[in-house]
């Protein structure tokens, strides 16, 4: 085949997809080294592809297609009308141009599947992911609630019940205070969401004469899923109590926003 015959056929196309097979690649390539008019060829259609993709619409998925139907529609522009008996040459011609779109079409599907896959991939790895957050989170827990447990049901350890007092009479407490350790555990679930500006403070309490000590305040409690903390106490201590206070906690507690109480038996 004359190399003319080869560029109108569309062949060079394919050669550029990559498609073709070795026996016509190396033919291909035998002619460009005999006819410089080909290599030429090839480079202006690279040319072509090049300034083509940067004109199409940025859908990344839609641009190969597009790049090759712009490609034949400005092949046709420069031939003359072509009536509906086409010669057997018009005819290679066409049908290289329709591989080439159908090599296009392949490709635009791998990609679409491709893309569909690496989001799915995405997904499960997003998945897995969260998954082995919460069972790091639940391994964590669970350490922490076996510790717990076996804190509060040492043999050294007091447990003092705290009653709901007048300003909130369904308020309710519990303190496991190890005498051994100086740590007291104190579930405070029973005790209502202070309001913004507001802290609870629990305080230790010598009853003749009433004599409170603080103990700290609980801070974080909204961000406390199970609402036990651990606090220390060095006192001798005859009862707990926990008071509403302003932020950053208060000197001497305020009677009249007790919340609870328990004496020590």
């Amino acid at each position: 085949m004359a190399y003319q015959d080869i560029i109108d056929s569309g062949t060079l196309e394919l050669y550029i997809a990559g498609v073709l097979s070795d026996e016509e690649n190396e033919r291909i390539y035998k002619l460009l080294q005999k006819h410089p008019e080909v290599l030429d060829e090839i480079q202006q259609i690279e040319k072509s592809i090049g300034a083509l993709t940067a004109n199409v619409a940025p859908n990344q998925n839609n641009q190969f297609k597009e790049v090759l139907i712009k490609l034949l529609q400005e092949k046709e522009s420069t031939d003359n009308v072509i009536s509906i008996n086409k010669n057997k040459s018009n005819w290679k011609t066409y049908s290289g141009w329709a591989a080439a779109i159908v090599v296009g079409s392949t490709l635009l599907l791998s990609i679409n599947k491709n893309n569909n896959l690496q989001g799915q991939l995405n997904s499960i790895n997003e998945a897995q992911k969260q998954y082995e957050q919460q069972l790091e989170k639940t391994t964590n827990d669970l350490a922490k609630n076996k510790t717990l447990l076996a804190s509060i049901t040492n043999k050294n350890v007091i447990t003092v019940p705290l009653q709901g007092q007048q300003v909130a009479p369904n308020a309710y407490a519990k303190a496991f205070w190890n005498k051994k350790t100086n740590n007291v555990y104190l579930d405070v679930s029973g005790l209502p969401t202070p309001p913004e500006g507001k802290v609870y403070q629990v305080w230790s309490l010598t009853l003749n004469p009433l004599t409170p000590t603080s103990l700290g305040t609980l801070d974080k409690f909204a961000d406390s899923d199970t609402k036990i903390f651990t606090i220390e106490n060095l006192n001798n201590s005859e009862a707990f109590g926990i008071t509403l206070e302003p932020a950053g906690g208060s000197k001497t507690p305020t009677l009249e926003q007790l919340y609870t109480l328990g004496t020590i038996s």
